[in-house]
């Protein structure tokens, strides 16, 4: 059902013009979006980078990370070395200063054979959209592994 005042539902060039208009402007809010999130998370990018130049200066050592299956129930060897971000060990940066989130596909070979984790962009805030408490501002994370928290 179309809205008032909006001819959606209805035929010929207003209701043609008033879908172009919506279709631009959906469009538009789509790559404003797209360039807040860029820019969130270049600068996550910039404190991953920083984060992992202090890790080194103090010494804090990686450790190897481990994935764990959607269900929570196994966990799986990966390549990879880094810091965890967060107690339940969903996230880290590995040595590459790459930011990971740590969770697949529950798989029989990966127990075997381990598995691969690719990079994801990384967040400002951690847990962002979760339930209350369990979302972190990226930096404090970060602040918190530095202090060995």
């Amino acid at each position: 059902m179309a809205r008032a005042g909006s001819p959606a539902g209805g035929s010929g060039p207003a209701a043609d013009d008033w879908r172009r208009q919506r279709t631009e402007a959906a469009a538009h809010q789509q790559r404003e979006l797209d360039r807040q999130r860029a820019r969130e998370s270049a600068a996550a990018r910039a404190l991953l980078a920083d984060f992992v130049a202090r890790a080194r200066e103090r010494g804090l050592a990686p450790e190897p990370l481990r994935a764990r299956s959607f269900d929570g129930s196994t966990t799986y060897r990966t390549p990879l070395t880094g810091w965890y971000l967060r107690r339940n060990r969903s996230v880290a940066v590995g040595e590459d200063g790459e930011f990971y989130v740590l969770s697949v596909p529950g798989s029989v070979l990966g127990g075997l054979r381990g598995v691969s984790v690719e990079p994801s962009d990384p967040p400002l805030v951690l847990g962002k959209g979760g339930r209350d408490g369990e979302s972190i501002d990226l930096a404090d994370a970060l602040a918190l592994v530095l202090d060995g928290a």
